[in-house]
């Protein structure tokens, strides 16, 4: 049998993800692969590091918990014309403990996160148009 959680608690999953990195969080964008995990140094070049809005996330409702305000970089110098991203992290608001990561594909390419555009370039604003977690049970 799979173990079975209440709404409850998968609310309160959730909702501690927002208060363990910190409700000023910073949102950045990497060229190439993911590392293996949130506890990995940082891989590729980074091509945003931008502040989320506070109180990023929006409470946790029926064991999902979405984006909450408009989620936005902008592209770096070291993105050049443009860079491929290939993942992102969410890191607390000192950019030094990774919380959250993953992939970036464009539209439709089944990534974490996916863009209309991939490649990311100097200046050039990145927008989120949805994100969102969910807890479920197994």
């Amino acid at each position: 049998m799979a173990l079975q959680l209440s709404v409850a608690v998968r609310n309160a999953m959730l909702d501690a993800i927002e208060v363990t990195v910190g409700a000023t969080a910073i949102l950045e964008f990497f060229s190439g692969a993911q590392p293996a995990n949130c506890a990995a140094a940082d891989t590729g070049t980074k091509l945003t590091s931008d502040a989320l809005p506070a109180d990023w996330l929006a409470a946790a409702s029926s064991g999902s918990k979405a984006k909450a305000g408009t989620w936005t970089a902008i592209g770096e110098a070291a993105a050049g014309a443009g860079t491929a991203a290939g993942h992102w992290r969410i890191k607390d608001s000192t950019g030094t403990t990774c919380g959250l990561q993953g992939s970036v594909t464009v539209t439709g390419g089944g990534g974490d996160v996916t863009l209309d555009n991939v490649s990311i370039a100097n200046l050039q604003v990145v927008t989120f148009s949805s994100f969102s977690l969910a807890a479920v049970n197994s």
